[in-house]
């Protein structure tokens, strides 16, 4: 090892034990919130309109982040009045930007709190925890010859992924897409250009003039529809026909759903913890720690400063939800999105919890 650098970290080690508990990585983790690798964070670099209700979000994420495939979203966490509710979003930009960026388009919906809150509020320099990119939704390695997209609303956010990644290796595509008019589309201008340069073939229907789009429409408008590999993202209701009507049809295997499904949890005072992997159940009232509890519990739980800074006792929470102990600050998760890391000395339940160890 070169003499500098044993310099350099003997020196660190010194500033380490004049700083004890509090280590340098935490001051710096204040100056510095991306370096941190045992919390995901990004930062809001720009944010840009694409339509009066939805706005693109471009991210720098910080360390330990890994590239997404075309289709997979991310979930971000965002402090809302004090709690921290995890959404997820498709991401829709290409992989593999030169300077480490990637993108979500934000659709403000009704009675949606945190995309109400990003419409309105997000800015440069805004951080936002994240977890890392996620989701079956993919194009296969071997392009199909025929493709088709199916979408309405926000729907498009992960097929426009797609289609910034790979349209030029997509031969035949085909994007049927569903809006109120046509400034609700989002992306827009960007799909029509793509159509108007013969590098997919668009087809729009503006529900307020035509009404919602129906199963039953598609072979007028997409005669071969049933040759097509397809992809579909929308309201529930839209996949539940077009799953039936593809089903009917011999042809459920060739069709790609992702759905886009809100959860609500409601928060309280102490609740059951349940560690998975052990099957052990433990009883944490209100302001008991998860730690202590599955402790006291027979759990085996990793721990280290049991003050909030080392991380050493964090563990995934699959559902559930948490209030930090600290500053009252709530962090949830649901069955239906990937585990978010809960610090479990400084963190006590809100509610039922159920922990992946």
């Amino acid at each position: 090892m070169p003499v500098t650098q044993n310099l350099r970290n003997g020196a660190w080690r010194v500033v380490e034990l004049l700083t004890t508990p509090v280590v340098p990585a935490d001051y710096l983790d204040v100056i510095a919130p991306l370096r941190n690798p045992e919390v995901l964070r990004a930062r809001i670099e720009s944010v840009r309109p694409e339509t009066a209700k939805a706005v693109t979000l471009e991210l720098r994420p910080g360390r330990n982040w890994q590239p997404h495939q075309p289709g997979q979203y991310v979930r971000l966490g965002v402090d809302v009045d004090g709690t921290r509710l995890w959404r997820a979003y498709s991401v829709t930009s290409a992989p593999g930007r030169a300077d480490g960026r990637f993108t979500v388009t934000v659709n403000a919906v009704e009675d949606g709190v945190v995309s109400a809150y990003l419409h309105r509020h997000a800015k440069r320099g805004m951080l936002v925890n994240l977890d890392l990119p996620a989701g079956e939704f993919l194009l296969p390695a071997r392009r199909p010859a025929k493709s088709l997209f199916v979408t309405a609303g926000s729907g498009i956010t992960p097929v426009m992924g797609m289609l910034r990644s790979a349209v030029h290796e997509l031969p035949d595509a085909v994007v049927v897409h569903s809006a109120r008019t046509p400034e609700d589309v989002v992306f827009g201008q960007e799909l029509r250009a793509l159509a108007a340069q013969g590098r997919i073939r668009l087809i729009e229907r503006h529900t307020r003039a035509d009404g919602r789009i129906k199963a039953a429409d598609l072979a007028d408008l997409v005669p071969d529809l049933f040759e097509r590999e397809t992809w579909a993202c929308g309201p529930g209701d839209m996949l539940d026909d077009l799953a039936e009507h593809w089903a009917d049809a011999g042809a459920g295997e060739r069709l790609h759903v992702e759905r886009f499904r809100p959860t609500v949890l409601v928060a309280g005072d102490g609740g059951t913890v349940t560690f998975e992997r052990s099957g052990t159940v433990a009883e944490a009232p209100a302001g008991v720690s998860i730690l202590d509890a599955g402790e006291a519990a027979g759990q085996l739980m990793p721990s280290g400063c049991r003050m909030g800074i080392c991380f050493k006792c964090v563990l995934p929470m699959r559902e559930g939800i948490v209030r930090d102990m600290r500053d009252g600050s709530l962090t949830t998760a649901t069955e239906l999105d990937e585990p978010v890391l809960v610090q479990t000395c400084i963190s006590a339940s809100a509610g039922p919890c159920r922990l992946d160890a």
